[in-house]
């Protein structure tokens, strides 16, 4: 026997080693999917996987290995974290385990409902005009804490911005309706009227900074280039960008927000409707922690990441033709693990008890490496 021979045979029995060893992780990673989709919890967890790798790296007994090292537990998380993404992400076809959910519109008791942002924020109307009176409001500040709120049940429902007509997608709630375990139960479009709002005596010749969310600057763009000498300085909301120039009390300082702010804040309208697209709109979702079955439902969100190869996306979008479900959006994500390949959350006509509807999702699921239902839920109008 050869000396490499030799060396390949010890290499080929630790891999064998290796083989056993990681069917039986992945067994316990299984567990902690069922655990994690049980209880609403995302399957990113940032500290423990830095953890974890930091813990195996002090236990090197060789330190010129410690990049290698990052390498191989960074991967095997990655692959951890697929996997139990894809065991969250299963459904059960038939449906028939599937627990019919009531409409949220129907629920009689009071719920609580979370929403980024503050009091006179076009999410506080999606979540007005989506649920009437008689829920409890909980305001956040960043779009995470509405997942946050419903992980720890202290809300029941969210309502979040997913897409503007005039700005496209709000790339950070896409991401995080494919981190954590909610589902989409409903959506609201709402009309979107952009005002360029300041105190009492304010005049557009006087101001120099101008504050909002940069979706609302960027809808405002054309009126903002016809006024050059504005500071724009974004903000994490357009109603508190509102309330952040009232508290200031300076007649220089801006807000671009909704009449509804200015009217919660106590502003005056310098000048109305400011957004250059006059149809301009806004799509919010609302999500909970079970996915709603019902007839009247005919919408289905889902998410999928393909193997990057000629044909694949083509390959999947034409399960959808051949069944004939109508196709409404196609919106691509960047998988950040692997450079230049995306997550593409699709949605179509349907219902999830449509045979037809079963078995395009059957076929996309087969043909993906990861597949997540982010909900069935009906259209808003």
């Amino acid at each position: 026997m050869t000396c490499l021979e030799e060396l390949r045979g010890k290499i080929d029995e630790i891999d064998r080693k290796l083989g056993e060893l990681f069917e039986q992780r992945m067994e316990l990673v299984e567990k902690i999917a069922e655990y994690k989709r049980q209880n609403g919890l995302p399957v990113l967890d940032r500290e423990r996987e830095k953890a974890v790798i930091e813990k195996n790296i002090s236990r090197l007994k060789k330190k010129k290995l410690v990049e290698e090292t990052e390498d191989f537990f960074s991967n095997l998380m990655r692959i951890s974290r697929e996997y139990q993404e894809k065991k969250i992400a299963e459904i059960s076809l038939p449906l028939a385990d599937l627990r019919l959910g009531d409409e949220v519109n129907s629920i009689s008791q009071k719920i609580r409902v979370c929403f980024q942002g503050t009091t006179g924020s076009f999410s506080e109307q999606a979540l007005d005009e989506y649920f009437g009176n008689g829920v409890e409001k909980l305001a956040v500040s960043e779009f995470e804490d509405v997942f946050k709120e419903l992980e720890n049940k202290q809300a029941d429902y969210g309502v979040l911005p997913l897409e503007n007509s005039s700005t496209g997608g709000v790339a950070e709630v896409y991401d995080l309706l494919r981190q954590y375990g909610f589902y989409i139960v409903g959506e609201k479009c709402i009309d979107v009227e952009q005002h360029l709002l300041g105190l009492k005596g304010a005049k557009l010749s006087l101001l120099r900074e101008v504050y909002s969310h940069p979706q609302a600057l960027e809808q405002s763009r054309k009126f903002l280039k016809d006024h050059p000498n504005l500071i724009l300085i974004p903000y994490y909301n357009t109603a508190a960008s509102a309330e952040y120039v009232k508290q200031q009390g300076d007649i220089h300082k801006a807000a671009i927000a909704s009449r509804r702010a200015a009217e919660a804040f106590g502003l005056e309208i310098i000048q109305e409707n400011i957004n250059h697209n006059r149809n301009n709109k806004t799509r919010f979702v609302i999500i909970g922690r079970e996915l709603k079955i019902a007839p009247e439902n005919d919408k289905i969100s889902v998410v999928f990441a393909l193997e990057h190869r000629a044909g694949s996306l083509y390959n999947a979008l034409k399960y959808f033709a051949e069944n004939k479900l109508n196709l409404l959006k196609i919106e691509s994500r960047p998988i950040l693990e692997r450079p230049w390949q995306y997550f593409f959350y699709l949605d179509f006509e349907g219902n999830i008890q449509d045979p037809k509807v079963q078995e395009a999702i059957k076929l996309v699921k087969e043909n993906s490496y990861y597949f997540k239902l982010l909900g069935n839920y009906e259209k808003s109008l």
